[in-house]
């Protein structure tokens, strides 16, 4: 009985000492560091996107308004002209001579209605007999005024001020001239401002009554097929008068200063032009929301370091930073950076930082409904 005893005592010192020697487990891990920020409050805008082309205000085929031998041109191709610029000269020589004989003509007239008034005056000349001189000093009056139209008409003037084209028609050669089956010498476009045409859906027009906004002078920003941005400022001058049954579209027009040619009809364009009017609204990092299924989430990090998932409403994405409809506070903790770290329930070390002056500027750079700029110039 006592050799069992001591055997037994033997074998529990041994699972003591056993127990005591057994390693230690891992220690435990501290909490993740986030970066963690208040949403950012701004006024902010919506905008609405169009594509569409850039259409010259005015564009003019140039056409003689008589025919004749093409003399002279006296423009380069695709300069500037001024309204009344002289573009091409015809042969005058025959329109001349034209008007040489109108003239004789009208003076015969002039004479023969004189001496049909002394006639008359003395009763040696019917009252018939004199009408008839007087209509036909009438008629050539009117075939001098002609006579005299044709000679103007070898100086074919520029219509309107704007950018010339090539010329179509090289002197030398008989031109056609003075109907609309005339031949076309060259084309006069004007450009400064020029004209950006684009379409508004039924949707968009209904919201824009509904809100009973005047979109008269609405800012209109501007970007060409190899630009990044919008870079041009334009003002909505024209919205059509009906709806295109075919598209369901009406035809909106914006106008655009061009004082150095650089803008071209028939270039393409993409068109932002607001929605709305300013409204406070919460921004954040685009990178601080993601998407969870169908939904769009947040994390924000209470004040005892708990992770907690919220459930948001975003808006548009303006300079790297999402517009918050709905679903966060502004003061939420919004985890900013080291969102692959935590797990929503789990415990995080916040670290309180701010949202980027650059992000902040890029922003508001979006909203010139804010501060609309006064001229449709290239933004800077």
């Amino acid at each position: 009985m006592r050799n069992q005893t001591t055997l037994a005592l033997v074998a529990l010192a041994s699972l003591t000492v056993t127990a005591c020697g057994k390693p230690a487990g891992p220690p435990q891990m501290p909490p993740p560091a986030v970066s963690v920020a208040t949403p950012l409050t701004q006024n902010v805008v919506d905008w609405d996107d169009f594509t569409g082309r850039f259409e010259a205000p005015e564009q003019v085929q140039v056409r003689a308004r008589t025919g004749g031998y093409l003399q002279q041109v006296h423009f380069k191709d695709g300069q500037f002209v001024r309204k009344g610029q002289l573009l091409f000269t015809l042969d005058p020589r025959p329109a001349q001579a034209a008007l040489a004989a109108a003239q004789a003509q009208a003076q015969s007239a002039r004479s023969e209605l004189r001496r049909a008034q002394s006639l008359l005056e003395a009763q040696a000349f019917s009252r018939e007999e004199f009408e008839a001189r007087r209509a036909a000093s009438l008629v050539a009056e009117a075939t001098l005024r002609a006579r005299q139209l044709d000679l103007e008409f070898t100086r074919v003037t520029a219509p309107i001020s704007g950018v010339v084209s090539d010329r179509r028609v090289d002197p030398g050669n008989v031109i056609s001239g003075g109907t609309s089956n005339g031949d076309i010498l060259t084309t006069v476009v004007s450009t400064n401002p020029i004209h950006f045409v684009f379409d508004a859906s039924e949707a968009q027009y209904l919201r824009y009554q509904r809100e009973a906004t005047s979109r008269s002078g609405a800012p209109v920003r501007i970007r060409l097929q190899d630009e990044a941005e919008p870079r041009w400022n334009a003002r909505l001058e024209f919205s059509d008068n009906a709806l295109d049954p075919n598209s369901g579209a009406v035809r909106l027009r914006a106008a655009v200063n061009n004082p150095n040619g650089f803008l071209k009809p028939g270039m393409f364009g993409s068109a932002r032009m607001a929605a709305t009017g300013a409204y406070p609204a919460l921004l954040v990092p685009e990178a601080a929301v993601v998407s969870d299924g169908p939904r769009k989430v947040v994390y924000v990090a209470q004040a005892n370091g708990d992770v907690l998932i919220k459930p948001v409403q975003t808006g548009p994405t303006t300079g790297g930073l999402r517009v918050i409809r709905s679903g966060i506070r502004p003061d939420d903790r919004v985890i900013v950076n080291g969102l692959q770290r935590v797990r929503p329930g789990q415990k995080v070390q916040a670290k309180l930082t701010a949202i980027s002056r650059t992000e902040q500027a890029a922003a508001t750079s979006f909203t010139p409904a804010l501060s609309p700029a006064a001229t449709a110039t290239p933004a800077n």
